[in-house]
């Protein structure tokens, strides 16, 4: 391989347009990743459509079968359905795949698919969580493909992670999701619903066949594509096969929340001993995860806005449960999603430079 192999290559985005799309590019440019080429691709928007990227001017191109000729890294970031019937075509051509969408993880993480092994990736725990040994220079590499999980499952991961070392007999997460994890869609119908509940009109329903505006949901309309309660299999799903034992597993629920972008979330852990704050917070700062300063208000939705780490208040004992103890989050959902895939791509690159 010449030397100056990964000072060459080019990077693809297929879902461009879409919010995580949006968001993964930003990424790529903020981190100064070392593409000389982002390559954006997108179904759902005319081909040739300008936008730019890295500050030039460039356009969305429509996927065809030599898409991939010439691509280290394909980035699948807009719908499942064009991840799984594209994957392949991009591994084919050479290039490394880094599912964003969920088609790979709903496939089976850590199972083969064909003659590909899907490895579920979260490089912020690799320090406590180690994934399956593949070294990006040898053959196998070649034949691996990586989810990049939703921020949902980075999250409780994370959580569940940071707390193993305390000994949890129960953890506990609620998770309120904003409707931007429903794509570029679910924030217009939030928008719509909002304008027109003000002004005493009639909503309209397309996405979650609810009134998602100034109201929770714990579940949608019977007229809804995707059910919530099948979002929540989906990430309970990942978590448990991600973690594999190697933390305990936290119970899960969703209740959908009338905010526009942003993961707040609660959970309770029932310990075996008391957690001092500085034991707990040195735990989760190995995971990158920050913590509100004392006598600062806890994280939001709005105060973690483009940030790429998950924010976490100070621990709260339960007033009335010996060892249980409260935390609350937040995490920008797209931020965290998008940092995530993208570190996945810097730590091949830089194991294969060492090689």
């Amino acid at each position: 391989m010449p030397a100056d192999f990964w000072k060459q290559f080019r990077a693809a985005i297929i879902g461009a347009s879409s919010l995580r799309g949006k968001e993964l590019k930003q990424v790529l440019e903020d981190r100064h990743f070392p593409a000389t080429d982002i390559l954006l691709y997108d179904e759902s928007v005319p081909a040739g459509t300008l936008t730019e990227a890295a500050v030039e001017p460039t356009f969305i191109r429509a996927l065809e079968e030599d898409s991939f000729e010439g691509v280290r890294f394909a980035f699948f970031a807009g719908e499942a359905a064009d991840a799984s019937r594209s994957w392949q075509t991009a591994q084919r051509a050479g290039a490394t795949v880094i599912d964003l969408t969920g088609a790979l993880a709903a496939s089976g993480a850590e199972k083969t698919a064909g003659k590909a092994r899907i490895v579920t990736r979260i490089p912020a725990l690799s320090a406590v969580m180690p994934p399956p040994g593949t070294q990006a220079g040898s053959d196998e590499a070649q034949t691996v493909a990586y989810s990049s999980p939703n921020a949902a499952t980075i999250i409780a991961c994370t959580l569940a992670a940071g707390l193993a070392s305390f000994g949890p007999q129960r953890l506990v997460l609620m998770l309120f999701p904003p409707v931007s994890e429903r794509g570029e869609a679910g924030v217009e119908e939030l928008e719509s619903q909002t304008a027109n509940l003000l002004t005493f009109r009639e909503i309209a329903r397309p996405v979650f066949d609810a009134q998602v505006a100034f109201n929770l949901l714990a579940g949608y309309g019977e007229e809804c594509k995707v059910r919530l309660a099948d979002l929540r299999a989906g990430i309970a799903r990942d978590v448990a096969s991600y973690l594999a034992g190697r933390a305990p597993t936290p119970a899960i629920q969703l209740v959908q929340a009338p905010v526009f972008y942003g993961y707040a979330f609660a959970a309770y852990a029932e310990l075996t001993a008391p957690a001092p704050a500085e034991k707990f917070e040195a735990a989760f700062a190995n995971l990158g995860v920050k913590f509100s300063p004392p006598g600062e208000a806890p994280p939001t939705n709005v105060s973690v806005a483009g940030e790429s780490e998950i924010h976490l208040a100070r621990i709260e004992p339960d007033p009335n449960i010996a060892n249980g103890a409260w935390i609350w989050g937040a995490a920008d959902n797209l931020r965290l999603a998008a940092t995530n895939a993208v570190r996945i791509a810097e730590e091949i690159v830089a194991q294969s430079k060492a090689h």
